[in-house]
């Protein structure tokens, strides 16, 4: 029956290519969250044309959620001749900001090459179209299987998740589920296990406000947090940098403890790009920052708040007048799934058969919604596998192979061949 699964997605490449150009030609950009309800509407369409039940589900109330842009989900079930396991497929369908340096629109989905360009092409919109595809393939070829498969396209992702998977998950969503699929971009020929966890914060420096001509009877806030910046480059980078996990966390760069300061504001804000008059003359009395803190399984919580409170305090006792508020953005554990977790060695399994190579075992840099699925959906038989090269999610020109769709395609179809299949005796 795999055969005839292969073939089917062998004859769908042109629909595959098709369902990818659509869902990439919907910007659904985050922030502020566009379009969103627009694309699990198109998903609707098709997923209920393929024979799925589907429920559109809107996060009311979480973070972003509002009348002009709601937190649309949508989450689609087939089931099987007889009951059994379920497996779930999730996708996010938001993308980041486009960014400068392009060549190709990044809204139009070209083919070139045997690559579709745009962005979301490979973070992830390719997996989401890729798990249709298997998921499609297998219940043709496939009449007397059990079980349920489910399909989910969810918001926000790219900011954290919480209108999307973390509030299916609170709302009960995955209780009955028992096998998950994020097709991420990892690479056709990895398994990723997890992610390494993230602490993000802003920092503000305080100062007082004066003329700028007489610094001396005011005291710059901008300074004192160049003097943060200072203790970060002497003191935290190097001592993050040697630090190693045991996650095989990829790429190699991301072995170690990592922190990118994502934005520095001090001063007067700046003005529209038609303003033409001067500045005033003023010395900033505020300056912020914000951190993302990538840190270990080998790390704790509480070490990584603590080192860089340490730093600030230190700061408070040595530099004059020194103050400064620290204020928590979002915390996200670290997650791993064992090896030897059942949809591991399936999808292991299925990899060997369909590239004929056993794959690599990775985890993810950055965190993506396994965190929701462990945490809070208490399901840690979850990973993330899926077509794309991870080095080109949030860059220009990003884009996704149609061969990589179609492999990958056939590793997800294998796997439910393998979780829901009929029994040998059938």
């Amino acid at each position: 029956m795999t055969a005839a699964t292969f073939a089917r997605i062998d004859a769908a490449r042109d629909d595959l290519i098709a369902l990818t150009q659509d869902l990439i030609r919907i910007p659904t950009l985050n922030p502020p969250g566009h379009a969103y309800l627009e694309i699990c509407e198109y998903l609707d369409h098709r997923l209920r044309g393929a024979g799925f039940e589907t429920r559109m589900i809107r996060a009311t109330g979480t973070p972003g959620d509002s009348d002009r842009y709601p937190r649309w989900n949508i989450v689609a079930r087939r089931e099987g001749a007889r009951g059994g396991p379920c497996v779930h497929f999730n996708s996010h369908h938001d993308v980041v900001a486009v960014g400068e340096g392009w060549t190709h629109d990044p809204f139009t989905a070209p083919l070139i090459d045997g690559r579709i360009y745009g962005r979301g092409a490979c973070d992830m919109k390719g997996g989401l179209a890729a798990s249709i595809i298997a998921a499609e393939a297998f219940i043709a070829a496939c009449p007397d299987w059990q079980g349920a498969v489910e399909i989910s396209a969810t918001a926000d992702e790219e900011s954290g998740g919480y209108g999307g998977v973390a509030y299916l998950a609170e709302q009960g969503h995955y209780a009955h589920v028992d096998h998950v699929i994020i097709p991420e971009p990892l690479h056709k020929d990895r398994i990723c296990l997890g992610h390494r966890g993230g602490w993000w914060a802003e920092i503000e420096t305080k100062g007082e406000i004066a003329h700028g001509s007489m610094p001396f009877l005011g005291d710059c806030a901008v300074r004192h947090m160049g003097a943060v910046l200072a203790e970060f480059e002497d003191k935290l980078f190097p001592a993050m940098a040697r630090r190693r996990t045991d996650m095989p966390v990829v790429p190699e760069g991301a072995r170690s403890s990592t922190m990118n300061i994502n934005a520095i504001h001090g001063g007067q804000p700046e003005q529209d790009a038609d303003f033409t008059g001067l500045p005033a003359h003023n010395v900033p009395d505020r300056c912020r920052i914000q951190i993302d803190r990538r840190y270990l399984a080998e790390e704790s919580y509480d070490s990584v708040r603590g080192e860089v409170e340490a730093l600030l305090d230190g700061l408070k006792t040595s530099r004059p007048k020194f103050d400064y508020t620290l204020d928590e953005i979002n915390h996200v554990a670290p997650s791993m799934t064992d090896r030897d977790a059942p949809v591991v060695t399936t999808v292991h399994k299925a990899i060997e058969e369909v590239l004929g190579r056993a794959p690599d075992y990775v985890a993810s840099p950055g965190t993506y919604d396994q965190k929701h699925i462990d945490r809070i959906g208490k399901l840690q038989n979850c990973i993330a596998y899926g077509p794309g090269v991870l080095e080109l999610a949030h860059k220009p020109d990003e884009w996704v192979g149609v061969d990589d769709m179609i492999d990958s395609a056939k590793v997800m179809a294998h796997a439910l061949h393998q979780l829901l299949g009929p029994p040998a005796s059938d």
